[in-house]
This record gives structure tokens, C-alpha cells and sequence, in this order.
């Protein structure tokens, strides 16, 4: 088989999604081993295909990367009018496995694409409207169209059954795997004595304004350090000494950050999976986070689960988190290590293989 994946976002700081593409496509070149050709497509921008390729360094895959003025536009304008089929130039495929960045036609072959979440058809309320128009139209198409839906949880697999009527034949549900070098022995970040980490964007779903009042509620016991990009909606109150803004943290980086907190708080109203609650598990680090259940997944049984509307409950968490340490470092690090990407890229193949 020629399987040709869609690697556009990758052009950009990667995210969670980023890091499935890249975690997911290394995952299918091992479990291809020389079985089948895998090809790394992506219509991006001028400076586009440099980044792709740092990203890419290491998975020994074929590239083809289009650099194109207006990138962005012009995908859209692609995915909407239907034409011309994307073999025009990504060339002969068997299996097209396309991302959220983009839903080209296709003349034959096993048509499938990934979904993280449906947050912008479940609750509009937290996204902007560019991004509920857009994520919408994406869903409904693949629902039309695809022949393999993977999903990034049992959670969302039930959101496409429930919000997009995908039958369950359709459906295979693959987790996200750990990158390389997220685990308890390497260097940590110097945030102090105790230091609680908050890691996400600045926007209504990630809950950082609560997170922020339950720290406050905890009387100066524990710094505060939040790590993650600007994103929209109304901004927290941080005007304090003890609260650390680090923006958005590179891969490279991450673990280091993980190793140094004390605890990370993750008290999300609303996630796909919740892939930072096992990289810090990964880390050796304990994890507080939201008892809604789309995080179930990600925390197992080895984190302490609070109502992330009530900051008193995630101040309990808090504290019971720093003291339960020595029992719930051992049991996120056994739960972490249940997420591998060879894992992941082996059951997208046969998923692949079976349509085919």
C-alpha cells in the first residue's frame, strides 16, 4: 500500500495534534516495516516545508511538501470545491489519512482522518465562531465520506456516534503514545521548593481562572506557574509575585517542566483525551485534575479527580495531591506507560489494512 498522510499542522508549534500526527506516523513507519510506502504530504506554507522537516527528523518516511503562497486560504478553498482530487499531487495512493487542516476529494483508495475532539459542535460556546464553522463542516464531511474515523478516546468515539451518527464499523479508537524522553530521570526546571503547574491555553475550556482561584485559596503554600499560548475569551486576574507566565513551552522543554512542578493541575471543563495527564504521570510528577469524564482516560485511576467548577474542590486537590505524593508517583508511572506510539501506529495500519 501507498499511504499518504496529511502533515500540514505540523508547519506550525506543535500541539496536541501536531504530536499525534508526528507520534502516529512514526508508530505506522515501525509497524509498516518495509511493508508498505508511507508519504508525508502537505500543501503548506513558504516556510512550511522546513519546519515539516525538522519535525519529521528521525522518521524515515517520503515527503512530499508543497510550498504554496496563502496556504491556508487556499486548503480551505480546496476542501470545498471538491476538486481536484488530492492525487493530483500528493500522486497514487491506496490510503489517504488526511487532518483537521484540510478534507480534499479523492478519487479511490481507504479514505480516513483522525478526530481529537468535538468540542466546537458540543459546546460552541467555547470556541470562536471561525473555528466552530469550520471544525463543523470538516465533521459532517467525514462523516460522509470516510471509511475509517479514528478516534483519540473512547470518549470521542462516542461523540461521533452520538453527535455525527458514525456507526461503530466505521470507528476504531487509538490513544495517543508518549514522545521520546518524557519520563522521571533527566533534568528539571527550577520553579522552587513547590510549585503547582497549570499547562494550556488562555481560553474558557482549559478553566485557568478557576485554577487560579483555587491557588489563592491555599494562602501562599505553593507558587504558581502556567505554561501555554495566548488564546481568547476573558483573562484570568494574575497580578501576583508568586504566579509565573511562561507562554507557549517547546517540546524540548516540556519534560523538564513536568519534572521540576510539584503537581500538575489540569482542570478542564471539556477535552478529547487530556495528553498532558500522562506525560506528567510520565514525569514523576502527581496530577490533579478535572472529574469530568472525557479525562477519564487519560487519568486511570492515579490521579485525584475535582469538580472543576468549584475552586475550593480543586484547592482540596491540591493538597491532597502534594500529600499523597509518594503513593500517586508510582502509580502514574505504571499508568503512563501504557501509551505507546508503536502501539498506536500498529492498530492504525490494520485499520488501514482491513479497508483496503
Amino acid at each position: 500500500m501507498r499511504i499518504v498522510v496529511d502533515v500540514s499542522p505540523l508547519s506550525h508549534p506543535r500541539t496536541g495534534i501536531g504530536n499525534y500526527i508526528r507520534g502516529s506516523l512514526a508508530g505506522l513507519e515501525t509497524a509498516a516495516a518495509g511493508r508498505h510506502e508511507l508519504v508525508a504530504f502537505a500543501p503548506t506554507s513558504l516556510r512550511g516545508p522546513a519546519a515539516i522537516r525538522r519535525a519529521l527528523d528521525g522518521i524515515p518516511v517520503g515527503q512530499r511538501l508543497l510550498p504554496l503562497p496563502a496556504s491556508h486560504a487556499l486548503r480551505t478553498l480546496w476542501s470545498r470545491a471538491g476538486r481536484p482530487p488530492v492525487e493530483v499531487l500528493a500522486g497514487r495512493l491506496d490510503a489517504f489519512l488526511f487532518s483537521e487542516w484540510m478534507y480534499p476529494a479523492q478519487r479511490a483508495g481507504v479514505r480516513a482522518t483522525v478526530f481529537h475532539d468535538l468540542v466546537p459542535l458540543r459546546h460552541p460556546e467555547w470556541c470562536t465562531a471561525r473555528t466552530v464553522s469550520m471544525h463543523t463542516r470538516k465533521a459532517q464531511h467525514a462523516a460522509r465520506t470516510c471509511d475509517l474515523v479514528i478516534a483519540n478516546s473512547a470518549f470521542t468515539a462516542a461523540d461521533l456516534r452520538g453527535l455525527l451518527g458514525i456507526e461503530d464499523d466505521r470507528i476504531v479508537v487509538v490513544p495517543p503514545g508518549l514522545a521520546p524522553g518524557l519520563g522521571p530521570d533527566g533534568p528539571h526546571a527550577e520553579l522552587g521548593d513547590a510549585a503547582v503547574l497549570g499547562l494550556g491555553t488562555i481560553e474558557p475550556r482549559k478553566n485557568i481562572a478557576r485554577l487560579v482561584e483555587a491557588w489563592r485559596l491555599l494562602d501562599g503554600e505553593v507558587d504558581l506557574v502556567l505554561a501555554g499560548g495566548e488564546g481568547w475569551g476573558d483573562r484570568p486576574d494574575l497580578a501576583d509575585s508568586r504566579i509565573r507566565r511562561l507562554g507557549y513551552v517547546p517540546d524540548e522543554d516540556i519534560a523538564r517542566l513536568y519534572r521540576g512542578a510539584a503537581v500538575l493541575c489540569y482542570p478542564s471543563l471539556y477535552e478529547g483525551f487530556g495528553m498532558p495527564i500522562v506525560e506528567a504521570m510520565a514525569c514523576g510528577t502527581p496530577v490533579v485534575a478535572s472529574a469530568h469524564p472525557s479525562l477519564d482516560e487519560a487519568c486511570g485511576d492515579a490521579a485525584v479527580r475535582v469538580d472543576a467548577l468549584d475552586p475550593a474542590s480543586i484547592a482540596a486537590g491540591l493538597r491532597e495531591a502534594l500529600a499523597r505524593r509518594d503513593e500517586l508517583v508510582p502509580l502514574g508511572l505504571e499508568h503512563a506507560a501504557r501509551f505507546d506510539w508503536a502501539h498506536a501506529g500498529g492498530a492504525i495500519l490494520g485499520a488501514l489494512e482491513a479497508r483496503a
